[in-house]
């Protein structure tokens, strides 16, 4: 997969040299291991900064949100799913985007790979299907298999759904996978145990929002809990404002989410925010066979209005 960053740089240089796009964004190098960065480059000359390997677990659409200019974007599976909530839901035009599309075999799990070593991290190599981690008297290879983030691990749709062009063949999806063994869990624990389940996964919780962040589905000019008349919910860090945060952000990704990781791979404390909107993916699948951002042609069914619904819970 580290192949294709010559890829990338090719077709970002013609497309840049050509007009089709007035800026194309990407990946860089991060300034710290396992930390690749968004990168927005205008000129030809500038795409010599594009990297891709399994450090690019930021959704890059979220940097999509009111441009007005032609855009190349970089898309794995997860971001091209992004796109199409995008333009779905009126934040930026097909007609604006040419998406180069990346088949996925993953990201790795910053997290897990920084508390498997006591010392500082100072280089992440990686070769085929192998890590390389080298710190201060410390250097071992690890199966990048063995270090994935939780959804790289259950994703079923690793190849882009909506692309122009692809930077190389796609990959063979994962089948057999169960997706919700964890969230069936917890569907089986007492009221109490849920209760105590959730309370123990929030303590952690600075309330810093980079969950909301790096969210590409949290693009509200004003966010629901820095409104202020009236004020929803309040600033502190009592555990009912820490759970109207979690619980309503979740609720607003219902039908939405596609589960790309960018909020545990934000979360400096390690919380596995995911639970909550992994949850409402499950229930959308069930009630409606329902999975976000597979096609611009069909609305979401938690926007859209049937006259004739047999129920008459909206009535």
């Amino acid at each position: 997969m580290i192949d294709y960053s010559e890829k990338i740089k090719e077709i970002s240089k013609r497309l840049l040299e050509e007009g089709r796009v007035d800026i194309v964004i990407g990946f860089k190098k991060g300034t710290v291991p396992m930390m690749n960065e968004p990168c927005l480059v205008k000129s030809s000359g500038e795409v010599e900064k594009f990297v891709w390997d399994s450090n690019c677990g930021i959704n890059l659409a979220n940097y999509l949100t009111g441009r007005n200019e032609k855009t190349g974007i970089v898309a794995k599976g997860c971001d091209s799913r992004n796109i199409v909530t995008h333009i779905i839901e009126n934040k930026i035009k097909r007609e604006q985007l040419y998406i180069i599309g990346v088949p996925c075999k993953g990201m790795i799990d910053k997290h897990r790979v920084a508390a498997m070593f006591d010392g500082e991290i100072k280089v992440v190599d990686e070769k085929d299907a192998k890590i390389i981690i080298k710190g201060e008297n410390f250097e071992k290879t690890l199966d990048k298999e063995s270090i994935l983030q939780s959804n790289c691990s259950i994703c079923i749709h690793r190849n882009p759904v909506l692309n122009d062009e692809l930077v190389a063949d796609p990959v063979e999806e994962q089948r057999d996978v169960d997706r919700y063994e964890d969230v069936r869990k917890i569907e089986t624990m007492k009221p109490q145990e849920k209760w105590q389940y959730f309370e123990d996964m929030l303590k952690p919780c600075i309330r810093c929002y980079a969950c909301r962040n790096a969210c590409p589905l949290c693009y509200c000019p004003t966010c629901f809990v820095d409104e202020h008349r009236p004020q929803w919910v309040g600033k502190s860090q009592d555990p009912t404002d820490l759970r109207t945060f979690h619980f309503l952000r979740a609720y607003h990704c219902a039908g939405r989410c596609t589960d790309c990781g960018a909020c545990e791979r934000a979360c400096p404390v390690g919380i596995p925010v995911r639970q909550f909107t992994k949850k409402l993916e499950k229930d959308c699948l069930e009630l409606f066979n329902w999975e976000a951002g597979m096609s611009l042609d069909v609305r979401p069914p938690l926007d859209t209005f049937r006259p004739d619904d047999p129920d008459d819970f909206i009535k």
